[in-house]
């Protein structure tokens, strides 16, 4: 039932510096601003190549990386409301179900990078569906609209939110999955950068209300707070991501003082965000790898 992740005939092609990809990775994170990253790609537009060239070859190509048709008859898809009363008020999500599955099914909440409920996070949603799991992909920029169809003004208005806020508003959306009429109960959750550290933060607040966590090369949180989680929590990180690999360590025995089941895997070979396919960042068969490992978790602690 492993729904494929593309590969790289059918992912962005273009040939990409890896300095490029380096600062393309320091502007996605907030640590360049547009002027600055385009200024330091202009100084590496050399033999021909323009610096628009380079920058195209970085940006995002989601049409491309769609693995889940939003019409695939395996799934039903909507969005939906709910409140968030200690947050925004009101939150949006993608929900969705599994038509294979008869009666309810163990929830997955999705959570996107720091730009907002972008196409590639709805796909992950939809193939978590296809494992058999309702999901929900809450957008983070609700009370600013939504994510607004373009990475760079949902980075710079995710920038501009509440952090505390949009905590609740997270928490919120774990809830009131749990809570849904079609889930049994059970909850997961995964995410992505920023997504992989609200995953964390979600455990934390959750405690035994959160059965599995799966962090995408997530911000730890404190040892205080990770002495709260009571998921089993695979921890996935990428070669490549000093930041948040250096925080490795100090959380996993946190964790495993608080009697967590805890599993830490580095992909060899990747840098943070290899496993968006919709970036010159992803890694075929590593994402491919982390993805599988992460269904068999949830099928394994929401059974």
């Amino acid at each position: 039932m492993n729904a494929p992740i593309k590969d790289p005939k059918e992912a962005p092609q273009a040939p990409v510096d890896e300095r490029v990809l380096r600062l393309y990775n320091e502007y996605a994170h907030g640590r360049l601003d547009r002027r600055e990253f385009v200024a330091k790609v202009n100084m590496l537009a050399i033999g021909g190549v323009s610096a628009a060239a380079l920058i195209e070859a970085v940006m995002p190509q989601y049409a491309k990386a769609q693995t889940i048709s939003f019409t695939d008859p395996r799934i039903r898809a909507e969005y939906v409301e709910y409140p968030s009363q200690r947050g925004s008020g009101r939150m949006r999500g993608y929900l969705v179900r599994p038509m294979e599955v008869a009666g309810r099914a163990p929830g997955v909440v999705v959570i996107h990078e720091n730009r907002g409920l972008n196409p590639y996070i709805e796909d992950v949603a939809r193939r978590a569906a296809t494992q058999g799991f309702i999901a929900l992909a809450p957008d983070g920029l609700t009370p600013v609209g939504g994510y607004p169809g373009n990475d760079d003004y949902g980075r710079t208005l995710q920038a501009q939110l509440d952090p505390e806020e949009l905590n609740q508003d997270m928490y919120a959306s774990a809830r009131f999955l749990k809570s849904h009429a079609d889930c049994n109960g059970k909850l997961g959750a995964t995410g992505f950068c920023y997504g992989g550290g609200m995953v964390n933060r979600i455990a934390a607040e959750l405690g035994a209300d959160l059965n599995a966590g799966v962090p995408f090369y997530g911000a730890a949180v404190p040892a205080e707070r990770a002495a709260n989680v009571k998921a089993a929590m695979l921890l996935t990180y990428a070669e490549e991501d000093d930041g948040i690999n250096s925080q490795g360590p100090d959380y996993q025995a946190a964790l495993r003082a608080a009697g967590v089941t805890v599993e830490a895997v580095t992909y060899p070979g990747t840098m943070h965000g290899f496993h968006n396919n919709s970036t010159p960042r992803f890694v075929p068969d590593q994402a491919a790898a982390a993805e599988a490992r992460m269904w068999e978790w949830f099928r394994t602690h929401l059974a």
